[in-house]
């Protein structure tokens, strides 16, 4: 994704550069490291520690932070030889002054403290997904980060930055669908979701996903990354929220649903969004398919197709509008695959850009703005979901105005 098409689609730009920042003074190119800390060193932490690794010219770990020390240990032999500090108090470490940056991968109940005291700090925020823990968070952070303009806050909703999920958002833009009415989505598993723990007393800790006190489930920690598309691609949020799920199959104490399904309805498009999920079958796995009159797009994580209706292949065969190659080559299925650059995953481009929004001042794709009208979908899916209660958006969630 080059500079200036990342410019262009971005719906926000901060004030310019920031003359009181002096690592933002004297950037004029990509060569100047960011001296960043991970806050959190679980599995997440852990794989954006590897991902960096792989961009030396653009990241450097000065730290990493976690309450657990088995944790520290495995980030520790991750980092090997390389110079850094370790600590288990993210407080004391938000006062160094070898910190430009941090990112949060913590349990979703943490993210809003965190963020906070990080901005507090004048420290630059990679935050995991979902942004905040609920929906009264999510709007204080909105406000929080209004004080603090000169930091960036980037939430990692990473699809926003693949290069496929681009091309798909500009053809849904530009009508290649035609009128978009379903969307089905799905993303199953067949494991217990469960860590395992080196001492029982740490079970909650290792395994906060499956607790309600520490996390949003399978909504939160999944279905997010497509709830957050739709609300990108279509500059929407659901009117509507319905949702059901239970503890179906793993019996073993906890508190999140193993087994659930969402239903938005996004009233302005005349859309209805199904965002599905278990841990009890894996057939499906990754799946978001797009229905519209003229054609639907079936994705994978890192491949789509389109599939033109009847009346729509007249029109694609005479235009090849939507690969971006010079003959059209259809599959088996009669679809056309998607062309686009998936050399690197989405955390990649997301970090690549979250360099890039710190040194040249512009605000990122995924941003509080958007991270806090996903965070409001989530809570709204599992208020729904645990309640039996049919949701509504009230305009208080319009953090965009």
């Amino acid at each position: 994704m080059k500079r200036r098409s990342f410019i262009q689609k971005s719906s926000l730009l901060a004030g310019g550069v920031l003359l009181q920042n002096p690592i933002v003074k004297a950037i004029e190119a990509d060569d100047i490291k960011l001296k960043i800390a991970v806050i959190g060193c679980g599995d997440r932490g852990t794989g954006l520690i590897k991902t960096m690794q792989t961009m030396p010219q653009w990241f450097e770990v000065t730290a990493i932070c976690d309450v657990l020390d088995f944790r520290l240990d495995n980030a520790k032999k991750i980092l090997g030889n390389a110079k850094f500090e370790s600590f288990t108090d993210y407080q004391v470490l938000l006062k160094s002054k070898n910190v430009d940056a941090v990112i949060i991968s913590t349990t979703l109940s943490e993210h809003f403290e965190i963020a906070k005291a990080a901005l507090l700090n004048n420290k630059h925020i990679y935050l995991e997904k979902a942004m905040t823990y609920n929906i009264p968070q999510a709007l204080e952070l909105v406000k929080l980060k209004e004080k603090h303009p000169n930091q960036i806050l980037q939430v990692g909703h990473q699809y926003r930055y693949a290069p496929l999920y681009f091309k798909v958002k500009e053809m849904i833009q530009k009508g290649y669908l035609g009128k978009i009415t379903q969307i089905d989505c799905r993303w199953d598993r067949n494991n217990n979701w469960r860590r395992s723990v080196p001492n029982p007393d740490l079970e909650r800790q290792v395994n906060w996903r499956m607790y309600k006190e520490y996390s949003g489930g399978l909504a939160a920690e999944l279905l997010s990354h497509q709830i957050d598309f739709i609300n990108w691609a279509f500059d929407t949020h659901p009117t509507h929220i319905m949702a059901t799920g239970g503890i179906d199959n793993y019996k073993d104490g906890r508190e999140t649903f193993d087994n659930i399904q969402v239903m938005f309805r996004y009233g302005k498009e005349n859309m209805i969004g199904n965002f599905g999920s278990t841990l009890s079958n894996e057939h499906d796995g990754y799946l978001f398919r797009i229905k519209g009159t003229k054609g639907m797009i079936s994705m994978l994580i890192n491949d789509a197709v389109f599939y033109p209706e009847k009346k729509a292949l007249k029109e694609l065969q005479t235009v090849d509008g939507v690969t971006g190659a010079t003959k059209i080559e259809w599959n088996k299925e009669g679809g056309v695959p998607i062309i686009a650059d998936k050399e690197k995953d989405g955390s990649w481009y997301c970090l690549k850009d979250f360099y890039n929004c710190i040194y040249k001042q512009v605000e990122p794709t995924s941003n509080v703005l958007t991270g806090a009208t996903t965070a409001v979908c989530v809570h709204l899916a599992n208020e729904a979901m645990y309640t039996n209660t049919l949701q509504s958006w009230k305009p208080e969630y319009n953090v965009f105005g």
